[in-house]
């Protein structure tokens, strides 16, 4: 077999689950994973308190490096399905699957991008740039209406209450570009710098492809 032949062997496998035994017991605990770590969110300073930031990103992007981005996507998909078993819903479902569409715009570049460490970096770099932008029209659009709609309440007090904790918050573009776009460089960074330093230790565990 040819070097090219094997490097593009390799870069299928990367793009494609592989959907074995082990894969899927892997995807169903870094799920449970996902959804314990989801239990224990902080607020953040610069943010309403309805805007906590959590770490059940990490195992997504574990399985992500490990095993692919589709087992990330898997990961991403069965954590937000848990989670709303666990807890219910009070956005029929809109909350979550905005949810899973920014998880994913972090993981997914990250995992296809993963060849080395370096890689990994700039695979990290570049998920936490769409999910900043994905994340705020996200928010705009999709999620601050649909909880605006769920709570009885107009997008102007949301604004308000983004307004109590930041001055530069008044209208809901400024919501966007202080506290949305912030909230999601912070979990970018934290979430990357967390399995930088822990998935070359954890990895022999998850080790697939």
């Amino acid at each position: 077999m040819s070097t090219e032949t094997k490097t593009l062997t390799n870069a299928d496998a990367k793009i494609q689950p592989k959907l074995g035994v082990k894969a899927l017991v892997q995807i169903g605990m870094l799920s449970a994973i996902a959804v314990v770590l989801m239990m224990f969110d902080i607020p953040l300073p610069f943010a309403p308190t309805f805007y906590k930031i959590d770490l059940s990103e990490v195992p997504v992007l574990v399985g992500c490096f490990a095993m692919g981005p589709m087992a990330g996507v898997l990961v991403e998909l069965v954590k937000i399905l848990l989670n709303l078993v666990l807890t219910g819903t009070q956005t029929a479902g809109v909350g979550e699957i905005a949810n899973f569409i920014i998880g994913c715009s972090f993981c997914v570049p990250a995992g296809l991008i993963y060849r080395t460490r370096k890689s990994a970096l700039i695979g990290m770099v570049t998920g936490t740039v769409l999910m900043i932008v994905i994340g705020c029209f996200v928010n705009a659009f999709v999620l601050l209406p649909t909880y605006a709609a769920a709570f009885g309440m107009p997008i102007d007090a949301l604004v308000g209450m983004g307004t109590a904790v930041n001055s530069h918050i008044t209208s809901l573009s400024t919501f966007v570009m202080f506290a949305v776009a912030p909230f999601n460089l912070v979990k970018g960074i934290v979430v990357s710098l967390i399995v930088f330093l822990i998935y070359k230790k954890i990895s022999p565990i998850f080790r697939i492809r």
